[in-house]
């Protein structure tokens, strides 16, 4: 709903929970809101089922702004607002936002901040059941980035849903956790599902950490920025179900060496399918980068 203001097997999914429970006078660390919008659920507790942590360092917001290079003729989608530091930020230097607030009560309080201003589109949903076709239609069918800092425990199925999407972005910049930035950006000998998952569609890539006491309340984990570059669904030029599909198999046991995974897919064929791709039957799932799962697919 709008607000104006008058299992995916492959994925892998990651849930950082907070429960700390001290307060802290953190209106003295946020922007200035009118009184109104702290009647509208500014000052709420943060909800630990929505995965609500928020970021009140303002020296990280701006490093986060300058990540995104934002010029005055981008779209900007921005997920969970909450109490709006990035927003106001956002609004002031894109063509077009749109922010997605699950949060009814602090979905009001940005209504009552920025919804006003002609060139933002706040919507009350939950981003994971949002309509793109409705985003694409905000934005007119024109590029847009993803600019958020993202509650940890939807990373994985965010991920997904943008990065298999046929209007999907242009690239992201995330808060999300420090161990899930590093699976998501490793190198061959450590990679996992989800990093071939997500850098099959773009390169990712660490900017910067982020310490615990950069929130209210702060997490147990630390964070980090990261960047998506170059979204597409067609950067490798080969069909996606097969590619999946072998990536499955190939990490259907981890420790196993590739030529006991793939057995499955390619049968007597196994070995010589391997040393045809340019790799050694005795390595394992991890040592491969996303080329060289590209490479065993075209095989097929």
């Amino acid at each position: 709903m709008k607000r104006q203001g008058d299992d995916w097997d492959y994925w892998e999914v990651w849930e950082s929970w907070d429960n700390l429970d001290r307060e802290k006078n953190i209106i003295n660390m946020m922007p200035s809101f009118t009184d109104s919008s702290m009647r509208f659920g500014m000052t709420s507790k943060p909800k630990k089922s929505l995965g609500q942590n928020f970021l009140i360092n303002q020296g990280i917001v701006q490093k986060i702004i300058a990540a995104a290079e934002l010029k005055n003729s981008d779209n900007v989608l921005e997920v969970g607002p909450g109490k709006g530091v990035l927003t106001f930020e956002l609004a002031e230097r894109v063509k077009r936002l749109v922010a997605v607030e699950k949060d009814d009560l602090l979905c009001d309080g940005i209504v009552e901040m920025v919804g006003k201003l002609g060139k933002v589109g706040i919507f009350n949903e939950d981003i994971l059941k949002f309509d793109l076709n409705e985003l694409k239609k905000e934005f007119q069918g024109e590029p847009y980035k993803v600019v958020a800092n993202l509650p940890y425990n939807i990373t994985s199925k965010f991920l997904r849903i943008f990065l298999e999407a046929d209007y999907h972005p242009t690239e992201m910049i995330l808060m999300v956790q420090k161990e899930v930035a590093e699976r998501i950006c490793a190198k061959p000998g450590q990679m996992s599902v989800l990093a071939v998952s997500v850098q099959f569609f773009c390169e990712p890539k660490i900017l910067f950490k982020v310490s615990p006491g950069s929130f209210f309340p702060a997490p147990k984990v630390e964070s980090a920025v990261i960047k998506l570059a170059n979204i597409s669904g067609d950067r490798f030029k080969v069909n996606q179900e097969k590619f999946f599909e072998i990536v499955k198999a190939g990490f259907s046991a981890r420790r196993k060496q590739l030529k006991n995974n793939l057995k499955q897919i390619f049968g007597d064929n196994t070995e010589l399918a391997i040393k045809s791709a340019g790799l050694k039957p005795e390595q394992r799932p991890q040592e491969l980068e996303v080329g060289d799962w590209v490479k065993l697919v075209r095989l097929l």
